[in-house]
């Protein structure tokens, strides 16, 4: 594959940090501003295009052949009207494809319909960030925009868009043109999580949703790789809530139900902020559910103390116990960093969060979880075909969207790259190498983004030598706004 050097207009790597156990830190963590985190959180998708070449530095490994698919906030607003919170924004689709000598790359804002109505309007018509007469007209008549703007997934060589509160948006992975919105054959009742799990042993990918209503329920689907796709099942919740994740073993479905209860009173009548919509009760306890997949109905369920989590890294089961690795969080609180940064806040965002290893004894009706480092973390993924069993490294980002982590599940070690300064870095995804016999015999893809230029770009990673940093860059000529999941389809 071709090379091309370009001028050097930021540094060319960070110092590396290497450090073991939750008590023994070496190497500098740097203290940094958090300008570039609120541009993120902030700042729209400069602009739209199609599938192009992109600007390459270093050498692009030749096995590295496929696309890598992110999905996150693409626009915030529309004209003067901003949006009151990074998870009301539209979201939009940016790829990086390589292979066949080449690195292309296209960012598209999904046009839903939603979208496509305000921007004939030009202005907001949808959520809490809309006129209060329009959210109670809205709610009324059962309207509401599907935002398209979490995470994506491929299922049977489909790419869709996903957002916890709606159906799946499917789209094209030759363009990313809009198909349209799918119940997956009539089988989605209406919420489809954002964070669909596979599980290899039993070839199918298992998901959830939260329908609200008059009851609460906790519905869950299975995706087989061949077949059409399925409810598994339906657990009644004790409230209105907000379940962002889970995580699956292969023969379990582990849910944490943190104590967020949504205010139903202002939904009805559009009072208020989306951020007030949501309330922390620590006193309810986090409940913890446990679902046999072969065996649905046969629920285990306790309360242990409160705690909440955005995200899970893997769970698998050993000795008669499930081991769930997950990022908690003392409070909800970094709901509203999030927030405060699209308002213009500054400072860390995401840095509350410790990368934890829970044990769940289900006879016991019991959870003890211990931190594994004392470094803030999130977006913690593993190698693909390792979800579900015992796996051997974590990849996660570090710090103030600061650096690319590392974990040695088995040792607790962790190596990081720390970007400059002035670069941020998104979730790290694995692609192992054809015929990969370890969980960093690959490389590490992560879209980052550099404040001097403003401008994204793909960063590639030797996994076995993460702390020397990339190998090589992909370089949009412009800036992408932050992406918060993604995932990799071979050619």
């Amino acid at each position: 594959m071709a090379t091309t050097t370009l001028p050097p207009p930021r540094a060319a790597s960070g110092p590396v940090a290497r450090y073991v156990g939750p008590a023994t830190v070496r190497g500098a963590q740097p203290t940094r501003s958090g300008d570039l985190t609120a541009r993120l959180w902030s700042e729209d998708l400069t602009r739209e295009h199609g599938f192009e070449p992109l600007e390459i530095e270093g050498a692009i490994p030749p096995e590295l052949a496929g696309t890598l698919f992110r999905n996150g906030p693409g626009l915030y607003g529309h004209g003067a009207q901003r949006y009151q919170h990074p998870f009301e924004a539209d979201g939009a689709v940016t790829a990086v494809r390589l292979g066949g000598g080449q690195v292309l790359g296209a960012s598209q804002v999904t046009a839903t319909a939603g979208l496509v109505e305000e921007r004939a309007a030009g202005k907001i018509l949808y959520g809490f960030s809309a006129p209060w007469w329009r959210r109670l007209r809205n709610m009324l008549g059962g309207r509401a925009k599907n935002p398209a703007n979490t995470s994506v997934m491929i299922w049977q060589d489909r790419l869709f868009a996903l957002v916890e509160s709606s159906r799946p948006t499917e789209l094209a992975q030759a363009d990313l043109a809009l198909h349209g919105v799918t119940d997956l054959g009539g089988v989605v009742r209406g919420a489809f999580s954002a964070h669909p799990h596979r599980v290899a042993a039993r070839r199918a990918t298992y998901n959830f949703g939260v329908v609200q209503g008059r009851k609460t329920e906790l519905v869950m689907y299975e995706l087989p790789d061949v077949g059409p796709a399925r409810e598994l099942g339906a657990v009644p919740l004790p409230g209105p809530t907000m379940l962002h994740d889970f995580i699956a073993t292969e023969r379990h479905l582990v849910f944490f139900l943190s104590p967020v209860r949504i205010d139903v009173p202002k939904v009805l009548l559009g009072l208020g902020t989306f951020e007030t919509l949501f309330q922390w009760k620590p006193e309810l306890g986090t409940e913890v559910i446990v679902v046999p997949i072969e065996r649905p109905a046969e629920v285990v369920r306790f309360t242990t103390e409160a705690f909440y989590q955005w995200h899970f890294a893997n769970a698998f089961e050993r000795d008669g116990e499930i081991v769930v690795d997950y990022i908690r969080y003392p409070t909800f609180g970094s709901f509203g960093e999030i927030g405060r940064a699209l308002r213009g806040g500054s400072g860390e965002i995401l840095t509350a969060g410790r990368y934890h290893r829970a044990t769940i004894d289900l006879r016991a009706r019991s959870l003890r979880s211990e931190p594994r480092f004392d470094r803030g973390c999130e977006f913690a993924t593993i190698a693909p075909g390792a979800e579900g069993r015992e796996h051997g490294a974590t990849y996660l980002v570090l710090g103030d969207l600061a650096a690319v982590g590392k974990l040695d599940a088995r040792t607790g070690e962790v190596v990081s790259h720390e970007l400059p300064a002035t670069q941020r870095t998104t979730e790290p995804l694995f692609v192992p190498r054809p015929g990969a016999t370890g969980d960093d015999d690959g490389h590490v893809l992560a879209l980052q983004h550099d404040g001097p230029t403003n401008r994204a770009f793909l960063a590639i990673y030797d996994a076995a030598r993460l702390p020397d940093g990339p190998v090589a860059r992909a370089w949009f000529d412009h800036h992408v706004p932050i992406t918060f999941h993604g995932t990799f389809a071979r050619s």
